[in-house]
């Protein structure tokens, strides 16, 4: 027993696969492979038509007030009059124009956002707006008055979390994607990887009950050296390494915690040999933190076919949204890389001929202050609430805006602070979208069931609506 300890112990480690060691360190194999044994099978609920979801997450919390500005005449006066005087305001002439078509009143994009901006152009970009975490739907003098609000509103950690989970009542192991995965999971029959894809490593989004993600890493590493099985190569010491290996996770099946590692390295092995080649892509990304992890996604949706993958969804992520300060140069740097690298992300999916079947959205800690914090270059904003979210794809009915109606009868919150969507007197804007609204109409594309949807949105059932209408 003690050399098999030995032998397993050495050929674990020459697994160099990043989601076996995280796992292993976690002790969470165990867990999932007794929750596999007890979990009833998901329902079936679509074809094997391909689908994707790609969650790109701006992590510190990114200033939407921003990222989108009403450009009409009237709307442009109360976004100036909070942020000019403070130096936190964009020029009008400096928007890049957008109409949406439900509006009818001109809006523009932060003037980073070029690429995306063809998009919205296209049709193939849409707006949700004032979107943020909640227990249930509460108006301002509900929120004054002491309603229920998600715990610890406006922390980050708390925050990210809820946006993660789907869960504003309290803290949650699992994530939405990961639920969604344990509920669709039919759907990838016979597949090679898992569903979840992290190139940013282990998050609770990707966590389910019985599902684990894969974690890759970004992008310039070739993607036949993320996966590696360092010592397993054609040389007769390693195959007999290999051979010795497989044949001795076959004892002591009966323990749990033998069969739950035995299961992992199979699953390590089976990952590599699949994902042994680099392929070679058709568009140029960035070379930045959100350019590379998409450009690994991107590869990795190219082996569709040869992994049998009906569904999959992956989650990358770009900090630096937390600006106290310098924001008007820290966002535009920002908004640029997010603009520049979900452009060339769609255009590849295009060459792919897979426009229609992947859908990107956005997600963040939450919006920031419409009443800045500082001036002039240490200008920046503070922590917030409802923000606006992008959601780009083939499938998108694009060139709109969409979300709930605020106070003033449109989805587009009134810029005025301490105005009728402020519940403080700086800006911080309160939803009338929550997370479970915007995920679940993401979460239906993927092919989720109405009969499903409590299991992955537990409450879900505290709103009126979840379906917002933004893809076809």
């Amino acid at each position: 027993m003690r050399n098999r300890r030995e032998f397993l112990g050495r050929s674990c480690r020459a697994l160099s696969m990043t989601a076996l060691a995280t796992q292993l360190s976690h002790f969470g194999l165990v867990s999932t492979l007794l929750a596999q044994k007890k979990a009833e099978p998901p329902t079936k609920t679509g074809g094997n038509d391909y689908k994707a979801l790609v969650c790109v997450f701006l992590n510190g919390g990114n200033d939407s007030n921003n990222m989108v500005v009403p450009k009409y005449e009237a709307g442009y006066a109360e976004y100036s009059a909070a942020r000019t005087a403070f130096g936190l305001a964009i020029p009008r002439d400096n928007l890049l124009s957008i109409t949406p078509t439900s509006l009818n009143l001109e809006f523009g994009l932060h003037p980073a956002m070029t690429g995306l901006h063809q998009l919205w152009e296209q049709q193939k970009l849409s707006i949700v707006c004032n979107v943020g975490t909640l227990v249930t739907p509460i108006t301002k003098a509900q929120y004054l008055s002491g309603a229920p609000r998600p715990e610890q509103l406006f922390s980050h950690s708390n925050q990210v979390e809820q946006f993660r989970t789907a869960y504003a009542s309290g803290s949650l192991t699992t994530g939405w994607g990961g639920r969604l995965s344990d509920r669709t999971g039919n759907l990838n029959s016979g597949a090679a990887i898992p569903m979840i894809t992290s190139i940013a490593g282990v998050t609770v989004f990707s966590n389910g009950e019985t599902s684990q993600p894969l974690i890759v890493e970004p992008a310039p590493l070739p993607l036949n050296r993320v996966l590696t099985l360092d010592g397993f190569g054609t040389a007769s010491d390693e195959v007999a390494r290999k051979t010795a290996m497989q044949r001795i996770r076959t004892e002591d099946l009966d323990k749990t915690l033998v069969q739950a590692v035995s299961a992992l390295t199979q699953q390590a092995s089976n990952v590599s040999e699949q994902l042994s080649a680099d392929p070679p892509l058709t568009v140029t990304f960035p070379a930045t933190t959100l350019g590379n992890q998409l450009r690994q996604v991107a590869k990795i949706m190219k082996f569709r076919e040869s992994l049998a993958m009906s569904r999959q969804i992956f989650f990358v992520q770009v900090g630096g949204f937390d600006t106290h300060s310098g924001q008007i140069t820290g966002q535009n740097n920002l908004l640029t890389q997010v603009s520049q690298a979900m452009k060339a992300f769609y255009d590849e999916t295009v060459a792919q001929g897979i426009e229609s079947s992947v859908t990107s959205f956005t997600m963040s800690d939450f919006n920031r202050t419409l009443n800045p914090g500082g001036s002039g270059a240490n200008v920046g904003s503070d922590h917030g609430w409802a923000g606006h979210h992008l959601v780009m794809g083939g499938a998108v009915m694009g060139g709109d805006f969409y979300g709930m109606p605020t106070p003033n009868g449109t989805v587009f919150p009134t810029l005025v602070n301490s105005g009728p969507d402020d519940v403080s007197n700086r800006g911080r804007f309160l939803p009338t979208v929550s997370v479970e609204m915007y995920a679940a109409t993401l979460a239906r594309w993927f092919g989720l069931s109405e009969a499903q949807m409590p299991f992955v949105f537990p409450l879900i059932g505290n709103f009126p609506v979840n379906h917002l209408g933004f893809l076809s």
